[in-house]
């Protein structure tokens, strides 16, 4: 009788049979352990009665059981789908087929290992449950031969989808318009997504929601380059999803004794489950703990490239002012960078914008409180500038072809050691010696021309060394926090996230397009790793005016910073800011507290999310464009809120005087707090609120009232 190992239980557990020969079987992905196994342990080893049945195939078909079902299925041996692992030796050795599968279980860990005895091929398969209901895995493939393989394609993980009607949501988006999801059918034939970027990219996130009756769950590859997903139909109805890396021609040959290692795949049975992964076990906090979220300033829309001193120390002090906690020097501190067309690469201060260097401002800075943050762009060189008058063989390029600018920018080699220890020692000493306890991270353009020194791509090398480069940063500085910034949302995935801390999630913003990013994007991360920044009015992207509430409450429930320069606010508005930073400070162990944020659907221009606990919740109301209905429908938050007993009532309302359209004389008691419900009532009935004005917000305080009664 065939083995069976299963990884995971409860919400989403993975059961395989593995054959003599061939790939291991998926017996069963859902939430419930497969029928017919004989008592399997939630995480080992078992046997299957049913799983061992061969089903014959059609007249005129194989005459041998060829199963589509497969984990990383392969070509030319009776199976005619798409395979999730492909090369050759020049030619030969095309056709791969593994047997022998043993396995080796390492706590939570189980790898499976296998040969091919006539390609001299080795496979490993990593499968690790979690905790928080994610598992993961990743593939190996390993030259036992003496000559070099050629590996074309080698997938992280397969995952099944029942047969029948299935629909995907994903994302799709541009530079300042990131994480607009998107929805839609699955047809009869295979469906491909790619990204050839070299980063994880605005357009193309390697995240995948799949709904069908019987299986739903989420897909995310842990990687910031190259990638595509493949979703393929099987012979009998059901569906392969398969995710990985995207290699260019001849990019990865395995010399022989080499091994190619795949990124993790990972898979949730749904939001909560990656928001859990993520905040329990996939980030990696100084001192071991996430501290409560620091309201940031980002000087960038304050002062561009203009840096001067005084001007920068008297900033400081109207942040620490208004509540601020971290100030984040941008981009235009180093070299001669004072436009975008010089100086990356050139990571030594300027000294005619700090002719005593940065301690001054650092130091004033900290002496009011806050913490000390600073950009960088590793990756990057422009042709203006010192590095690349010296080394301009260190940039990524292609002999014969032209180095195309993107951003007035080329990249450097991270494949070439010296390259990472020249971008090292650079970060290194600006750390070293200053009292900095922030990155902001950033990569201003995709990859072109990606040819390393033998003219090779080396496009998956690249985000290997970049992520080699962060870990080393992070060994030698572990107190530093970095946030993933490219162009914006443009390197947001779990593998950048196993290494900073949080993500810019868009260089845009304004208020209203927010609305969509920040809901979009929240489907993947929880809130308190989401920059999002109140920046001036008009907008710098759009040109659009919003008062300083909608700006705010629509930062507030996530990562909330600024982005400004503080001196430009009148009284008034600094009073108002200051207001909505303490309400941020009081709020955000609720806001950023694991299990209870929520979203709900946009529903007629009107985005309504939040955050609740056995005491409180705060709910937040937007009304982007004009409602088309001529009333809002009433708010039904979800069960897990509502499930609480006592009564509640309205304790503040933000701002004081909402943009309400119409509002009755109920409404009006209801929001200053003279009703009293149940929140079995508000789930019953929902909770009506009034038509707002659009591009505006209100966010509302709700709490448990002790020994309180229904009334009103």
């Amino acid at each position: 009788m065939s083995r069976l190992v299963t990884i995971g239980k409860g919400a989403l557990a993975l059961t395989l049979r593995l054959p003599q020969t061939g790939m291991p079987e998926i017996i069963a992905f859902d939430s419930a352990p497969a029928k017919g196994l004989s008592s399997p342990p939630p995480h080992g080893q078992g046997t299957s009665i049913l799983g061992d049945i061969e089903r014959a195939s059609r007249t005129n078909g194989m005459d041998v059981t060829v199963s589509g079902a497969v984990l990383l299925p392969l070509g030319g041996m009776g199976f005619f789908g798409w395979p999730a692992i492909a090369g050759h030796r020049m030619g030969r050795d095309f056709i791969l087929q593994f047997s022998d599968w043993q396995v080796e279980e390492d706590g939570h860990q189980t790898k499976l290992k296998a040969r091919d005895a006539v390609a001299h091929m080795g496979l490993t398969i990593t499968l690790e449950a979690f905790a928080s209901g994610v598992i993961s895995i990743a593939s190996s493939l390993g030259n036992e031969g003496d000559g070099d393989y050629c590996l074309e394609r080698c997938m992280a993980g397969s995952l099944l989808i029942a047969a029948g009607d299935v629909s995907i949501r994903g994302y799709r988006g541009m530079w300042g318009r990131e994480f607009h999801a998107f929805s839609e059918p699955l047809g009869e034939g295979m469906w491909l997504r790619q990204s050839r970027r070299g980063r994880t990219s605005h357009d193309c996130v390697p995240t995948l929601f799949i709904d069908h009756d019987k299986s739903k769950f989420a897909v995310s590859l842990g990687w910031s380059g190259n990638h595509q997903i493949v979703i393929d139909k099987l012979d009998d109805g059901r569906r392969l999803v398969h995710a990985g890396e995207l290699f260019e021609p001849g990019e990865v040959i395995l010399k022989p004794g080499q091994s190619y290692q795949s990124p993790p795949l990972y898979a949730g049975a749904d939001t909560a489950a990656l928001h859990a992964f993520l905040r329990e076990e996939l980030l990696r906090w100084p001192e071991g703990k996430m501290k409560p979220r620091p309201v940031t300033l980002n000087t960038w829309e304050g002062n561009y490239f203009d840096h001067r001193l005084a001007d920068l120390k008297d900033q400081a002090s109207a942040a620490a002012e208004l509540g601020i906690e971290r100030f984040v020097l941008d981009d235009g501190w180093f070299g001669k960078r004072d436009d975008d067309t010089t100086s990356l690469g050139d990571w030594d201060i300027d000294p005619r914008k700090y002719p005593d260097g940065l301690s001054p401002l650092v130091e004033h800075v900290t002496g009011l409180g806050m913490q000390f943050g600073i950009w960088f762009e590793p990756e990057m060189v422009n042709p203006v500038s010192a590095l690349f008058k010296a080394r301009p063989d260190w940039a990524l390029q292609v002999e014969g072809r032209p180095l195309l600018l993107s951003r007035n920018q080329l990249a450097l080699d991270l494949s070439r050691k010296e390259v990472c220890d020249y971008l090292f020692e650079k970060i290194d000493a600006v750390l070293s010696n200053h009292d900095i306890s922030y990155i902001k991270w950033d990569m201003n353009r995709d990859l072109t021309h990606v040819g390393g020194v033998d003219g090779h791509a080396v496009t998956s090398t690249q985000t290997r060394a970049v992520y080699a480069l962060m870990d080393r940063v992070r060994s030698a500085h572990p107190g530093v926090e970095i946030e993933s910034c490219a162009s914006g949302g443009g390197r947001v995935d779990f593998g950048v996230l196993a290494r900073t801390h949080r993500v810019w999630a868009s260089d845009c913003t304004d208020a209203l397009d927010r609305l969509d990013i920040q809901h979009g994007i929240s489907q993947l991360l929880p809130p308190e790793l989401i920059g999002a920044h109140v920046s001036a009015s008009p907008n710098h992207q759009t040109g659009r005016r919003h008062s300083l509430a909608f700006r705010a409450l629509v930062a507030m429930a996530y990562h909330f910073g600024i982005e400004l320069n503080p001196q430009a606010l009148s009284r008034e508005e600094g009073q108002e800011l200051a207001h909505y930073i303490a309400t941020y400070k009081r709020l955000r162990g609720l806001l950023h507290k694991p299990e209870a944020s929520f979203q709900l659907p946009p529903l007629d221009g009107r985005y309504i999310w939040g955050a609740g606990d056995e005491s409180r919740i705060a709910l937040f109301v937007a009304q982007g464009p004009q409602m088309m209905a001529e009333q809002p429908a009433p708010i039904f938050l979800p069960e897990r809120i509502t499930a609480q007993d006592g009564q509640w009532r309205i304790s503040a309302v933000h701002p004081a005087g909402p943009a309400f359209l119409r509002i009755s004389e109920a409404q009006k008691k209801l929001l200053a707090g003279d009703i009293q419900f149940s929140l079995a009532d508000l789930a019953r009935t929902g909770l009506p609120l009034p038509m707002q004005q659009p591009e505006s917000a209100v966010m509302l305080e709700i709490e448990q009232v002790k020994g309180g009664s229904i009334n009103g």
